[in-house]
C-alpha cells in the first residue's frame, strides 16, 4: 500500500507572512538552521500482518535553535542560481542534503533587490518530500486459502451440531480481511459449494432413505431437519455478516437470510420422494383434526406452515392441494349430512365446519388468499349447492310450526352468506297463508282475531329477529296476510254469503275493547305479554345478569293499554279489502254501546273513530261521526225537558219516573225492529209528555218508540235487603207483574206472556235471563235452561249480591242470530247494488268495453267496499242487461245504453 507524502510546500497566507519577516533581521534564519535539528525518520521494514495498524511516516519537523545574538547578514547562507537541490524545474529535492546558501532580498531605496546568481524571473519553488517507507511483500492469495481452512474447519464444527472449538470473533476478523483483498467472490464460492454438500449429504440422504414411511412421520422429519439447518445458519452468517453485507447486499447474488431457505428449498423440499410427502403430510394433519382423531398435532401443523411461508412454496404447493382435499371432504360431507339429518341439525353442523376452518386458518396464519379461497369453497358446498334443500318447504314450515326461532335465524343467517337469505319468503309466505287460512276457516271463530293478533305479532318477531328485516320477506309477509285475510268461503257462518267473517270478527273484537277496557284484552296480547316477545333484547351486565329495570316504567296505563290494542287490530283491518262487513256490525255494536251507556271510556270512543276515518276517509265515518252527535244533542234535549218540568207547579224532583230519551236520525242509525209491548201506565204518561214537549219545539216530525233499546232502573226488595237493580225495559215489564206477591206466589208462563205482550221469543229471552242467568232475581219452576210452556216463576227470597247497585244480564247486549243474519243479508245486498251502480258507472264512462274489461274495472272500483265473485258480477251485468241500462254486442262486447 502507498502512502501520500507529507507536503512540504505552506499556503499562499504563510508565503507572504515569510516574505514580510524576511525584511526583519531579527526573525530572518536559515534554511540550515530550519533543517538542522531535523531527525532522520525511523522506517520499520519488519513485515506486519494485514491486521496491524499501518505506520504513518513521521512528517519531517523543523527545529529552530536559539538564535544568536552576534549573527549577521552576511552570516547566512544564499542560494546559487543552480543549487544542487533544484531538479532544474523550479523543484526543490529535500532529500540531497541541507543546502549551502539561502536566498536574501536586501531591500534597495523601499525596493527588493535580488542577490547575485539568483533568478529573479523563476517564482516560488515547489518542495516535495518522497516516501521514506519501504514497500513490503503481501501475499493475499496464501492468507485467503490460510483463512478458508479455518472457516473450513469452523464450518465442519457447525454442521456437526457444535458450538466449541473456533472464535467467532477470530473468524469474523479474516472474512473481514479476505473480503478487503478482494477474495470475497471465492469465499463465497466455497461457503456455497460447502452448505450445498452438507445438505445434500447429511441432511436430503437421511430423508429419503425414509420415503417408505407415512406422510406425517417424513413430515416430521424435513421440519426437525429444516429447524436444524436454519439454527447451523444462524452461526454461519454471524461469521460470514461482513461477507454478507458488504458483497452479497449490493450484489445480485442472494443474501445469506435469502440463501438459507433457498437452498434447503432446492435441495430437500423440490427432491422428487420428498416433495409429495411432505405436502400430503400436512394435510393428512388437517384430515386429523377434521375427523376429532387423536393423530393431530397442532404444533407440527404449525411449523409446517411457517416452513411452507418461510421456503416461499405455501402458494404454489401447499394451498392448491389444501383447497383441493377440502373440497373433496366437503362436497362428500355436506351431501351425507343433508341426506341423514334435518334441516336445523345440517345448519347447525355447517356453521360450526365454517367456524372450525375459519379458526384453523387465524390459528396458523394461513394466508388471506386460503381463507377467501376456503371460505368461497365452504359456501358453495354447503350453502348454494344446496339451496334447494335448505329453501324447502317443509322444513321451514316445521321450525315455525314449533316456534324455532333460533333455527330460523341460524338458516337464513347461513343462507344470507350468499345472499339468499330472501329465497325464503316463498315457503315463509305459503306458510302463513295456509296457517292464517285455517284460522279464518275455522269451526269455532270466537277467538279468531285473538289467534290472528298473535300470528301478526309472532310473524313480525320473526321478521324482525330472525330475518333481520329483510325486504322481501316483509313484503312477503304483507301479501300472505291480505291474501288470505281476502278469503271469502259461503258458509253458514255467514249465512250462504260471500261475506268476509273476518271484517265481522274484527268489529265484534273492536265492540269487546271498547266495552270492556282493558279488562277485556287477553293475557296473550297484553303489551307487557308483547314486550317480552317483540321487545329489545335485555341489558346485561358485566357478569351477564339481566340489569335491574324499572318497574314503575314497564308498567302501562290502561288506555295506553286499550291504544295499542286499538293500533293492533287496526293493522288487521287495513288488510281487509272489503270493509262493508266490518262497517255493518261495528255500526250495530256501536249503537248498542251509545244507547245503553256501555262504552268502558268516551275517549277510546273518539280515538277509534278518529282512526277509521284517518283509515278509510269520512265517507266511511260520516253515519258514525252523525251517532255521537246525535247523542249529544239528545243530552242536551234533555235538560231542556227537564228544566221545563221543573218549571211546572206541582211537580217533585224524586216521586215521578226519571225519564231520559235519544232522539235517534234514522238515515245514520240502524234499523230496528218495531217490537210490540205493554209499556207501563206511568210510563206511558211520560213518554206521552215528552212527545208533546219534542214536537212543540220540532214541527213536522215522527217519533218512532224502540222499548227493545231501552234499560230501565228499579228498586226491589228481597229478605235479605233492597237492591237497586238494572234491566232491560223487557225484563222491567216482566218483574212489575211480580209487584206485590209474596215469595211462594207463582205466576205462569202464559200469564207473563199474556200481560207483558211480548213476542213469545222475547218472553222466553227475558226470563231464560232473569230466572236462569248467574244472577237471578226470579225462581223457575221446575229448575232447567230452557223456557217452556208449563213454567212458573217466583220471587228469589235468596238473592243477594255484595253490591246495592246490580246488573242483571241485559238481553239487549247480546246479539242474536237474527240480527247476525240480518246484518249479513243486508250487506251482501248492498254490495250487490254498489257492483251494479260501479258497472254502470263504468259502462257510462266507456260506452264500449269487453266482458273482461269490465270484470276487472268493478273489481278494482268495488275492491274498497268488497268484491263479489266473478260469478255473481255476471249476475249483476245480465240485471243490467234486463234493465236496458246496457246490452250486448258481437265479439263479446257491451255498449252502455244512454
Amino acid at each position: 500500500m502507498k502512502s501520500s507524502p507529507p507536503t512540504a510546500g505552506v499556503d499562499r497566507k504563510r508565503k507572504r507572512a515569510s516574505r514580510q519577516d524576511s525584511n526583519d533581521p531579527a526573525k530572518q534564519q536559515t534554511l540550515q538552521s530550519l533543517f538542522a535539528g531535523q531527525q532522520k525518520p525511523h522506517v520499520n521494514t519488519t513485515a506486519t500482518s494485514p491486521n496491524s495498524k499501518r505506520a504513518r511516516p513521521d512528517v519531517c519537523e523543523t527545529t529552530t535553535p536559539p538564535r544568536s545574538k552576534g549573527l549577521a547578514t552576511s552570516d547566512m547562507y544564499t542560494f546559487a542560481s543552480r543549487s544542487p537541490m533544484s531538479n532544474g524545474n523550479g523543484v526543490i529535492d529535500l532529500t540531497n542534503g541541507t543546502p549551502q546558501t539561502s536566498p536574501q532580498a536586501k531591500r534597495v531605496n523601499g525596493a527588493m533587490k535580488a542577490r547575485p546568481g539568483i533568478n529573479s524571473h523563476t517564482g516560488a519553488k515547489k518542495l516535495v518530500v518522497k516516501n521514506l517507507k519501504t514497500n513490503t511483500q503481501w501475499d493475499s492469495k496464501a492468507y485467503l486459502e490460510k483463512i478458508w481452512g479455518q472457516l473450513d474447519q469452523a464450518l465442519t464444527i457447525i454442521f456437526n451440531d457444535g458450538y466449541d472449538g473456533f472464535s467467532k470473533e477470530d473468524l469474523y476478523r479474516g472474512v473481514e480481511n479476505v473480503c478487503r483483498q478482494g477474495g470475497a467472490s471465492t469465499l463465497f464460492s466455497r461457503l456455497e459449494k460447502r452448505c450445498k454438500d452438507h445438505v445434500e449429504r447429511d441432511m436430503r440422504a437421511p430423508l429419503s432413505q425414509q420415503a417408505g414411511n407415512d406422510n406425517v412421520t417424513i413430515l416430521q422429519g424435513v421440519l426437525g431437519e429444516w429447524a436444524r439447518w436454519k439454527e447451523q445458519m444462524i452461526t454461519v452468517r454471524a461469521i460470514f455478516f461482513f461477507l454478507d453485507r458488504s458483497y452479497l447486499l449490493p450484489s445480485s447474488k442472494p443474501t445469506l437470510s435469502e440463501f438459507t431457505p433457498q437452498l434447503f428449498r432446492d435441495v430437500v423440499f423440490h427432491d422428487r420422494q420428498l416433495k409429495e410427502p411432505i405436502i400430503e403430510g400436512a394435510c393428512d394433519l388437517v384430515t386429523a383434526d377434521r375427523t376429532q382423531s387423536t393423530g393431530f398435532n397442532e404444533e407440527l401443523f404449525k411449523q409446517a406452515v411457517d416452513m411452507f411461508h418461510e421456503l416461499s412454496t405455501y402458494t404454489a404447493t401447499f394451498e392448491p392441494r389444501f383447497l383441493a382435499q377440502t373440497q373433496e371432504y366437503i362436497a362428500t360431507s355436506s351431501d351425507q349430512i343433508i341426506e341423514e339429518k334435518p334441516v336445523p341439525e345440517y345448519v347447525a353442523v355447517a356453521d360450526r365446519t365454517i367456524a372450525r376452518e375459519m379458526a384453523r386458518c387465524e390459528n396458523f396464519a394461513l394466508n388471506a388468499s386460503t381463507r377467501r379461497d376456503l371460505l368461497a369453497l365452504l359456501e358453495d358446498h354447503l350453502i348454494e349447492s344446496k339451496q334447494t334443500d335448505l329453501t324447502e318447504y317443509e322444513a321451514l314450515a316445521s321450525m315455525l310450526d314449533n316456534s324455532a326461532s333460533g333455527d330460523i335465524k341460524a338458516l337464513y343467517a347461513l343462507l344470507a352468506r350468499r345472499r339468499l337469505g330472501a329465497e325464503l319468503r316463498h315457503a315463509f309466505a305459503r306458510w302463513v297463508e295456509e296457517t292464517g287460512t285455517s284460522i279464518i276457516f275455522a269451526d269455532n271463530s270466537d277467538d279468531m282475531i285473538v289467534q290472528l293478533l298473535s300470528l301478526k305479532r309472532r310473524m313480525d318477531f320473526t321478521w324482525q329477529t330472525c330475518f333481520e328485516r329483510d325486504e322481501q320477506i316483509g313484503h312477503a309477509l304483507r301479501e300472505s296476510f291480505a291474501v288470505f285475510m281476502n278469503k271469502t268461503k259461503k258458509s253458514e257462518s255467514t249465512w250462504g254469503t260471500d261475506n268476509q267473517k273476518v271484517g265481522e270478527m274484527i268489529a265484534k273484537y273492536v265492540d269487546q275493547l271498547l266495552r270492556g277496557g282493558v279488562k277485556a284484552i287477553p293475557d296473550v296480547l297484553t303489551a307487557r305479554r308483547a314486550s317480552s316477545i317483540t321487545g329489545p333484547r335485555p341489558v346485561l351486565t358485566s357478569n351477564g345478569q339481566p340489569a335491574e329495570e324499572d318497574n314503575e316504567d314497564a308498567e302501562v296505563d290502561e288506555d295506553e293499554e286499550v291504544n295499542i290494542q286499538l293500533d293492533q287490530v287496526l293493522d288487521l283491518f287495513r288488510f281487509v279489502q272489503g270493509k262493508a262487513v266490518f262497517e255493518g256490525f261495528y255500526k250495530r255494536d256501536l249503537a248498542r254501546r251509545l244507547l245503553m251507556g256501555r262504552s268502558a271510556s268516551a275517549d277510546a270512543e273518539r280515538s277509534m273513530l278518529a282512526r277509521l276515518k284517518t283509515e278509510c276517509g269520512s265517507g266511511f265515518t260520516q253515519n258514525l261521526e252523525q251517532m255521537f252527535k246525535d247523542i249529544d244533542l239528545a243530552r242536551e234535549e234533555m235538560q231542556s225537558y227537564k228544566q221545563r218540568l221543573e218549571d211546572r207547579i206541582g211537580y217533585e224532583k224524586g216521586k215521578h219516573i226519571d225519564l231520559n230519551v235519544n232522539v235517534l236520525s234514522a238515515a245514520a242509525w240502524p234499523t230496528y225492529d218495531d217490537i210490540p209491548c205493554a209499556v207501563p201506565p206511568n210510563i206511558k204518561r211520560a213518554i206521552d209528555d215528552f212527545e208533546l214537549h219534542y214536537k212543540s219545539k220540532h214541527s213536522g216530525r215522527k217519533l218512532d218508540w224502540k222499548p227493545a233499546l231501552a234499560q230501565c232502573q228499579m228498586r226491589a226488595t228481597f229478605s235479605k235487603g233492597s237492591k237497586e237493580l238494572v234491566v232491560s225495559s223487557f225484563q222491567a215489564i216482566v218483574l212489575v207483574l211480580f209487584n206485590g206477591l209474596s215469595y211462594d206466589e207463582h205466576l205462569k208462563y202464559e200469564y207473563i206472556l199474556t200481560q207483558t205482550g211480548l213476542p213469545e221469543k222475547e218472553v222466553k229471552r227475558t226470563l231464560q235471563s232473569l230466572a236462569c242467568a248467574k244472577l237471578r232475581p226470579l225462581t223457575k219452576h221446575p229448575k232447567g235452561r230452557d223456557i217452556n210452556p208449563t213454567d212458573t216463576f217466583t220471587v228469589n227470597p235468596n238473592f243477594e249480591h255484595p253490591k246495592y247497585r246490580v246488573k242483571i244480564n241485559q238481553v239487549q247486549l247480546k246479539e242474536t242470530k237474527e240480527e247476525n243474519k240480518e246484518t249479513h243479508i243486508r250487506v251482501a245486498e248492498d254490495r250487490n247494488f254498489e257492483t251494479q251502480a260501479a258497472i254502470v258507472r263504468i259502462m257510462k264512462s266507456r260506452k264500449t268495453i269487453s266482458h273482461q274489461e269490465l270484470v276487472a274495472e268493478v273489481i278494482k272500483a268495488t275492491m274498497s267496499r268488497g268484491v263479489l265473485g266473478v260469478a255473481d258480477i255476471k249476475k249483476n251485468i245480465d240485471r243490467l242487461v234486463d234493465k236496458d241500462y246496457m246490452e250486448r254486442e258481437d265479439g263479446g262486447m257491451y255498449s252502455y245504453i244512454a
